[in-house]
């Protein structure tokens, strides 16, 4: 808004009334059209950088309950990178996958906090599923599988990411 000094006398009047008809003027006008929304990702574009798992036996914590649902996200060259110089894996290099695991599993049940502990008393089972569950979204970016039927050779793909034992 632009100030205007007006002493009395000099067109008070006047410039009241060209105010006003500008302000109606502004207000009369047609708003302008709302900018077109941007366009949203398609979803098979996106990248899915997390992943629900099931699994088969599930953790069992400190106050016995049971967790079996959980999700993993994809790793970085970090999470690989950084087992190498735990002391634990230099010590046993086995202990490299439970290092890991424990860094790309984002949640656990309840538990949001997954650290080698919690993974070092997993079933081995539970252990051998993360395992090929990290290697099936890391290297091939899903969790399917195509299979053929023994019977009838129907091809078929299967969702690996967990269910009972014996299940997919």
């Amino acid at each position: 808004m632009r100030r205007r000094t007006v002493s009395p006398g000099s067109g008070l009047e006047e410039t009241l009334d060209n105010l006003a008809a500008t302000t109606a003027a502004r207000q009369e006008a047609p708003a302008p059209a709302p900018a077109p929304a941007p366009a949203r990702p398609r979803e098979r574009d996106s990248l899915q950088t997390e992943f629900a798992f099931e699994l088969p036996r599930g953790y069992v914590d400190d106050e016995g309950q049971l967790h079996r649902h959980g999700t993993m996200r994809l790793a970085t060259a970090r999470d690989e990178l950084r087992p190498q110089i735990d002391l634990r894996v230099k010590e046993n290099p086995a202990y490299l996958s439970v290092v890991l695991l424990s860094q790309v599993i984002t949640q656990l049940g309840t538990v949001t906090d997954v650290h080698a502990g919690i993974v070092e008393r997993m079933y081995a089972t539970d252990v051998a599923f993360l395992q090929d569950f990290y290697r099936r979204i890391n290297s091939e970016g899903h969790t399917h599988a195509a299979v053929t039927c023994p019977l009838c050779h129907g091809s078929f793909e299967v969702d690996l990411s967990g269910g009972r034992l014996g299940e997919s």
